[in-house]
């Protein structure tokens, strides 16, 4: 049964509901006063408020507006006389879900109730399908390392508090932000994630906040950033530990202050937004050695949740190894395979560097080539220990010479490759190939560089 706040001056009329609903079996709580009721809402929680629009001193619409402008609030249904139709249109515009009409009709506030409530099992059911799968990546594993994450991952996620995930590369800090989205009373706003490396500096700043038409040479019209887009969900910012000083001054204040300016304008902008950061960083390596503001640390370090390492969750291998088996079988159109002891034992021995994205690119691998009725060692030739007829690496192109300069050749030959593969998406490359995405741009640059300082040779 639900719990139900009445909001009405009329002690009769609350009396009449009061007792036909608690008839039911609900729960009921009363108030005359609007103000009131927005405390009491706040302060008990009920599912559900029935609420007259015409309260003496404050109006029934100012009261919704009270209560959207709190994350955790409660279905309204609107209480009106015949006479103010216009007026219960104009709340149900506000968000109420429906209307009461005065006097009340038989069965109607039964059957209205009803309809409130399975709206609200409906809503949480939808929260809890988002929660088990967020993004349509679940965080799988029983570990206890694993459980312990999880645990505090969902006490953080009723607060507003922000939220710094730390771990290595490929734990899955964006999965497990975007649960805690889906297990907060934010879930049904937007999830925005941001990479703070995928793009340039000056890209990043206009991405973030936004710009105003002919704030820069190609800005033909005003663009909203994520900071506006995400109003009322959350913005996850992956990798924050490589923004530049400037942009990390406007990332503090939007954190202080709820309010931020676009690139060009003049009007602060406000906003209300769940921040939750990510870093494979050690950031206060970063803030002894004044690349990352210590105010900003501080922000941004309120509720801190660190991902163990694939390492320190061996016992969950063999978990993500089914799931992973299922997703690309179901992919691809094939048979769910065995996988035999000596592959398990392969995986299980393997210190996966690259943590749970490695062991999926090593299955997802292992079921594209593989053709048996099990998965075998030999299936699993980019790991250490796998037994294969012969090498499992591109062919040079060009004569091997001398050793550092035939390994350059070969870096740069399978980045080409894979950028060609993934029609230049760094990112995807970077998974592709087993590697972290600020460790390819670099990778990248230093070629590119390097094809500079070969042509100024030449010429």
């Amino acid at each position: 049964m639900a719990r139900i706040l009445i909001v009405d001056d009329d002690p009769d009329i609350r009396t009449i509901l009061a007792d036909r609903l608690a008839a039911r079996g609900h729960e009921i709580i009363e108030e005359a006063d609007g103000l009131k009721a927005v405390e009491t809402s706040a302060r008990e929680l009920p599912d559900l408020m029935l609420l007259d629009l015409d309260l003496p001193g404050t109006d029934g619409l100012v009261v919704l507006d009270r209560l959207r402008q709190e994350i955790s609030s409660p279905t309204v249904v609107v209480i009106t006389a015949f006479a103010t139709i216009e007026k219960a249109v104009e709340a149900m515009r506000r968000g109420a879900f429906d209307f009461l009409p005065k006097p009340f009709q038989p069965g109607l506030v039964e059957l209205t109730v009803h309809k409130a409530l399975e709206r609200n099992e409906l809503r949480e059911e939808n929260r809890a399908l988002r929660a088990a799968i967020p993004g349509g990546k679940p965080l799988i594993g029983a570990s206890s390392a694993l459980r312990e994450l999880l645990d505090n991952a969902r006490k953080a996620a009723d607060s507003k508090s922000t939220v710094l995930l730390l771990g290595e590369s490929g734990t899955g800090k964006e999965v497990l932000a975007r649960s805690l989205h889906a297990w907060s009373p934010r879930a049904s706003r937007p999830f925005i994630a941001v990479n703070c490396v995928a793009l340039s500096e000056e890209l990043l700043e206009s991405e973030l906040f936004g710009h105003e038409k002919g704030a820069f040479t190609g800005a033909h019209q005003q663009k909203l950033g994520k900071f506006e887009l995400a109003n009322h969900g959350t913005i996850f910012l992956d990798e924050v530990g490589d923004i530049r000083e400037s942009l990390q001054v406007k990332l503090l204040r939007v954190l202080q202050e709820h309010e931020f300016e676009r690139v060009g304008g003049t009007k602060p902008i406000r906003t209300d937004i769940r921040v939750i950061a990510a870093t494979n960083r050690n950031l206060e390596d970063a803030v002894r050695s004044g690349r990352f503001r210590e105010d900003l640390y501080y922000r941004l370090n309120v509720v801190r949740l660190r991902l163990p390492p694939l390492r320190d969750r061996r016992d969950d291998i063999p978990l993500l190894v089914e799931h992973f088996l299922r997703k690309y079988c179901a992919e691809t159109g094939k048979t769910i395979p065995a996988i035999s002891a000596d592959a398990m034992d392969l995986l299980r021995q393997h210190d996966w560097p690259g943590n749970v994205r490695e062991l999926e690119n090593a299955i997802e691998r292992a079921v594209v080539l593989g053709g048996g009725p099990q998965i075998r060692a030999s299936d699993l030739a980019v790991l250490p220990g796998a037994s294969r007829a012969a090498p499992d690496l591109p062919a040079l192109d060009t004569p091997v010479g001398e050793f550092h300069e035939a390994v350059e050749r070969f870096k740069r030959e399978l980045i080409e490759r894979a950028l060609l593969a993934t029609s230049g998406n760094q990112t995807r490359a970077a998974e592709m190939l087993g590697l972290q995405r600020t460790y390819l741009s670099r990778l990248i640059k230093h070629f590119k560089n390097r094809e500079g300082a070969d042509a100024d040779a030449d010429s």
